[in-house]
């Protein structure tokens, strides 16, 4: 039970650390309006759905930790990490209040508006799903096109190459030549 202590103040405290080392953006300095509409923007975005998991991996990563320590408490552990981590579940909505308050710093009122106006469309939809296929493929062709001007770059720079270094050549090895003969 002691290695359970132990690893649990150790998880504490690297929490801590966590949460000092990341500067957080004061809420003041923001009007509610500002958050609100924010909040609707974060939303039409869904900005902050890959973080609804963060929670969840972490009981599991600390479950499969206490359990290695103590494989015969392992029912305990597991319902103790899931009730703690239930209850910990609410504070998911200071992310939530974090990035609004990102996103209210960071565009006007007026800039919110537009953005969650135009992700709430239907084309503004169609680019957050279809938006990262788009951008591999994308990625792809820049790649092959980079293969393609590469090889005409190498190719047309070595033909000039030669035919410039290639007509000097003759000239230098004679001048070279002769001496040697003398």
């Amino acid at each position: 039970m002691k290695k359970l202590t132990g690893l649990a103040r150790t998880f504490a405290a690297a929490a801590v650390l966590v949460s000092v080392s990341v500067p957080a953006v004061r809420a003041q300095d923001v009007t509610e309006d500002q958050i609100k509409t924010a909040r609707a923007t974060i939303a039409a975005l869904g900005v902050t759905n890959t973080f609804d998991n963060i929670l969840p991996r972490l009981a599991e990563r600390l479950k499969n930790t206490l359990i290695q320590s103590s494989p015969n408490h392992q029912e305990l552990i597991t319902a103790t990490v899931d009730e703690k981590a239930l209850a910990l579940a609410a504070r998911r909505a200071d992310l939530e209040r974090e990035a609004a308050t990102i996103y209210a710093k960071t565009f006007s009122v007026e800039e919110l508006n537009a953005i969650t106006e135009f992700y709430s469309s239907p084309a503004g939809k169609k680019l957050l799903d279809n938006g990262p296929i788009a951008s591999r493929e994308l990625l792809k062709a820049a790649d092959i096109w980079a293969a393609g001007v590469s090889r005409d770059l190498t190719n047309d720079a070595t033909k000039s190459l030669d035919a410039t270094i290639g007509a000097a050549a003759p000239a230098a090895d004679a001048g070279t030549a002769a001496p040697a003969q003398q």
